[in-house]
């Protein structure tokens, strides 16, 4: 979805998503995640159609863990499916209400949605390796420490991002935004590595749809 619109976007309206406020192109170069989520036509539209096949997925991912925790820890199990839930529902207030919209909302669902982001690390990297289910100790030591890091790498990303925010917004500091976009990016890709570590873990589950049985179908 987001390199979908990343590609529309740089095709047909490479100067106008990378102009703000302050500077356009060659001062800034590269767009932003909401410029190029959400200020064009048909950039815009592909990327809500693709990021909305992406919410069964996500509300199944969550259903999994719960799923894989409920017998071990089933509070914490419970916790981390709504604050899942919680957190995939304001991403979409963000995703649908862009800063051309409603600012005021699409900043809100933001900042909601980062802050959902660390209870929902720190409960995974704690509990993912609980599972009654799994029993490969190693797979889930390593897992679990390349969860610390992504966590670690995506946090660690904020502090940049808001420091050349504040040198765009409020400095008008040339280029500043570009080297915001950069970070803005970035937080999208450790968004994505660290779910994606879930495939360890899940490997412990099968998904079947079977047949009913002969005496239920009689009935």
């Amino acid at each position: 979805a987001f390199l979908g619109a990343l590609f529309i976007g740089c095709k047909l309206h490479y100067y106008k998503i990378v102009k703000n406020s302050f500077y356009g192109y060659p001062k800034e170069w590269f767009p932003s995640v909401s410029a190029t989520i959400g200020d064009r036509y048909p950039g815009r539209s592909v990327f809500q159609v693709f990021i909305a096949l992406t919410c069964p997925p996500r509300l199944l991912l969550h259903a999994f863990w719960y799923v894989l925790l409920a017998k071990a820890t089933p509070a914490k199990a419970k916790a981390l499916f709504w604050v899942g839930f919680l957190r995939t529902w304001t991403c979409g207030g963000w995703v649908y209400v862009t800063s051309g919209d409603d600012h005021d909302v699409h900043d809100v669902m933001m900042i909601s949605y980062m802050l959902l982001t660390l209870p929902y690390m720190i409960l995974l990297i704690g509990n993912g390796d609980k599972s009654l289910f799994t029993h490969n100790v190693r797979k889930l030591a390593l897992n679990k420490r390349r969860r610390k890091w992504v966590c670690s790498l995506f946090f660690g990303t904020i502090v940049p991002l808001v420091y050349y925010f504040i040198q765009h917004k409020v400095h008008r500091v040339p280029g500043a935004y570009t080297t915001y976009a950069f970070f803005e990016w970035a937080l999208i890709i450790f968004d994505l590595m660290f779910d994606s570590l879930a495939m360890v873990e899940f490997q412990a589950l099968d998904l079947a749809i079977l047949p009913a049985k002969a005496d239920e179908l009689r009935n």
